[in-house]
């Protein structure tokens, strides 16, 4: 399920893009990217539609995924259910 953006106060969205950071590793290449910077990435591709941030009923927890594995993350839902 999609979580609108518009439903979650600013803090609690920045808590949820701060532990997506923390747990994807993310690579920068050579230079260093302060965790500011890129929360602030992560909020800008979800406000610009990029990427979304779902439930998943199945395992109670929240992400945040490119807009494009949507079907997929629909059908495994679906299917382990």
């Amino acid at each position: 399920m999609i979580i609108p953006l518009a439903d979650l106060n600013e803090e609690t969205l920045l808590n949820i893009i701060e532990g997506f950071v923390l747990r994807e590793g993310t690579e920068y290449g050579e230079a260093d990217v302060s965790m500011q910077q890129k929360v602030q990435q992560v909020l800008k591709q979800l406000n610009s539609g990029e990427v979304l941030l779902v439930y998943s009923e199945l395992h109670e927890t929240v992400n945040i995924i490119p807009k494009q594995q949507l079907g997929e993350f629909e059908l495994s839902e679906t299917l382990q259910q």
